[in-house]
């Protein structure tokens, strides 16, 4: 069964990744800083089961990939 905690998770990393990627202005590279963390906050979010250091070290390592993609 899934938690609330898990769908409240998933739902705020949704949101933050949608919200970011309305930003129009942004070169290249932000913009895949911002889709990477999104994504790696999700999934940080799915292999821990919800925790909130999951959550927040996907998305740290998300952006970090992303920001260096086509360096």
């Amino acid at each position: 069964m899934i938690s609330s905690k898990k769908i409240a998770t998933v739902a705020l990393a949704s949101t933050l990744l949608f919200g970011l990627t309305a930003c129009g202005n942004m070169s290249e590279r932000d913009r895949n800083t911002a889709i990477g963390a999104g994504a790696g906050g999700v999934a940080g979010s799915v292999l821990t089961g919800g925790s909130t250091a999951g959550t927040v070290g996907g998305a740290v390592v998300g952006g970090i990939i992303g920001n260096q993609v086509k360096k």
